[in-house]
């Protein structure tokens, strides 16, 4: 289909189509992954990213920061971002390639101000990461939720991708 003039596409898709995989397996490795590089651009122009913990809840990535810094600096210059979360890296030396799965999303990025939803964040990341401790955690939550900020990428455009 031929743009229009004056027509952005915001957004490719991905060139190998065969590699594109299920939106059911795209969850599930958003679900799963054990980490995620956020990518940002600042006020200089160039782009950051940083690897996080994050957690994927109703359609949406949280992850907590500290009070200030790079990530937020860049986030109030420029609210887009996008997300990468790489599973099952698996070199394979005799074909000079590695095998994954990976899900790269685009989406808005801004701080979680309402009190419950920062509340529901912090804890689906303690029942990623310390499933073992959630009643500390929840004590952890209430005594020191004011210490840090809340996150959230509203997921505009998302594409998974499976290798060999």
């Amino acid at each position: 289909m031929k743009r229009m003039l004056g027509e952005i596409n915001m957004f490719k898709e991905l060139a190998r189509q065969g590699k594109q995989i299920s939106d059911d397996l795209v969850v599930k490795l958003l679900q799963q992954g054990e980490y995620g590089v956020l990518s940002t651009i600042g006020p200089n122009g160039y782009p950051y990213g940083v690897p996080l913990s994050y957690a994927y809840v109703d359609k949406a990535i949280y992850f907590h920061c500290a009070i200030a810094g790079h990530k937020l600096d860049n986030i109030a210059y420029n609210q887009s971002a996008s997300f990468c979360v790489v599973n099952k890296a698996v070199t394979l030396p005799n074909k000079f390639t590695v095998s994954y799965e990976s899900v790269i999303l685009y989406g808005k990025a801004s701080e979680v101000i309402d009190t419950d939803e920062k509340y529901q964040a912090l804890l689906a990341l303690v029942e990623k990461y310390a499933s073992d401790y959630i009643e500390s955690g929840k004590k952890y939550i209430k005594n020191d939720m004011h210490k840090t900020k809340v996150i959230k990428i509203e997921i505009e455009k998302v594409i998974g991708k499976k290798s060999n």
